[in-house]
């Protein structure tokens, strides 16, 4: 029997979303992943999809529904090494969610997978409904490279990526459907006449590479205010050592609607990454509020940042760079930043891409593989 492509493309999805096991929604642990998780499951809601998102006990997202499950949190794949071995803690959250999966799975039409993490991968021929892959970061392990790439010869068109650079980063790029990122623009207020300040976000982590943030801010005694999640304090001490007399200011991990706060005021977000960023949504936050991006040309910002309209690309690794392009910060046009952003990066041009992505795996592989 013919499906009837024409009633699949418009009636609503039944999905079920398996966050990422690295620690509960909200904390600021999953980095990116919160905030794609957010837009997504706040857009295909409002589309009329019907959600249900499971993810670590303790998790908040709004007012979404979640299936809160306990268990031992899954180390962060960014903190291991190529060659390390698959690990899998007593008492895996990852390992209860995924069974958790299985048992509701008849009752959705697709599963949603945004763990990085080899397991999903492995399971997914088990499963009897279709699972549709979003793969939040770069290639960072030969176990991950093998269990992707397994899915993508065995189902393909099942794999989601934010963007080429990242997807280039596994052994079979073509496999990969580009999605990119979005925000909620009515959270994000323009501001066309900031202060002084400049402004880093993210995770506080070696591969960030906040150092080079901080030694621009020194050499061009600019003042630079610090936001995100500090994860590894030894690293932030390190920075603080070296750079006594840098004018920083550290405000935490913050909220958006006070994060933006800040960020809106400032002159610009320095992005100065030691690893391929698979997108990098700090970038796309700055540019809501109308701020420009100094970046390094390397990962995601590199497909974000309009070189002289939106912001300045700079060597990887070069503070003297950074330093330039903060000196040149009065030629760009801080209402085009916020045109990009509200061109490029919408809750409903999020929501078109992953909806089609979604419909075409089910159009592929219906309700059952």
């Amino acid at each position: 029997m013919e499906k009837d492509t024409d009633s699949m493309a418009r009636a609503p999805l039944r999905l079920l979303l398996l966050s990422t096991p690295v620690g509960p929604l909200g904390s600021g642990l999953g980095g990116g992943v919160e905030l794609t998780l957010n837009v997504l499951s706040q857009e295909l809601a409002r589309r009329g999809h019907t959600l249900r998102l499971v993810a670590p006990e303790g998790s908040t997202l709004g007012a979404m529904a979640i299936e809160q499950v306990p268990g031992t949190w899954q180390p962060t794949a960014h903190t291991q090494g190529p060659q390390v071995p698959i690990v899998l803690p007593p008492d895996s959250v990852l390992a209860a969610m995924w069974d958790y999966g299985r048992q509701v799975q008849a009752d959705y039409d697709l599963l949603v997978n945004l763990a990085y993490d080899w397991l999903p991968f492995y399971l997914t021929p088990f499963f009897r409904r279709p699972i549709a892959h979003f793969v939040s970061m770069g290639c960072l392990s030969d176990a991950m490279a093998a269990a992707v790439t397994t899915v993508g010869e065995r189902f393909p068109g099942t794999l989601g990526v934010y963007t080429r650079t990242q997807a280039a980063t596994f052994p079979q790029p073509d496999q990969f459907r580009c999605l990119s990122s979005a925000v909620d623009l009515t959270c994000y207020e323009f501001c066309g006449n900031p202060g002084p300040e400049l402004v880093w976000l993210g995770r506080i982590s070696p591969e960030k590479g906040l150092e080079d943030a901080v030694a621009a801010a020194a050499q061009s005694q600019m003042p630079l205010k610090i936001l995100g999640k500090l994860e590894d304090q030894a690293y932030w001490d390190h920075i603080c050592q070296r750079y006594p007399q840098a004018p920083i200011e550290y405000l935490g991990f913050l909220p958006t609607h006070q994060l933006q706060a800040v960020v809106r005021r400032c002159r610009a977000l320095l992005m100065t990454p030691r690893w391929l960023e698979a997108f990098g949504n700090v970038a796309i936050e700055a540019l809501a509020c109308g701020v420009p991006v100094i970046a390094y040309r390397r990962g995601g910002p590199a497909e974000i940042v309009q070189q002289g309209k939106t912001g300045w690309l700079v060597e990887p690794d070069h503070v003297a760079g950074l330093v330039d392009a903060i000196a040149r910060l009065d030629q760009l046009d801080r209402r085009a930043c916020r045109q990009q952003a509200e061109a490029e990066y919408s809750l409903s041009a999020l929501g078109n891409r992953f909806e089609a992505w979604f419909r075409d795996i089910l159009a592929r592989y219906g309700t059952d593989k």
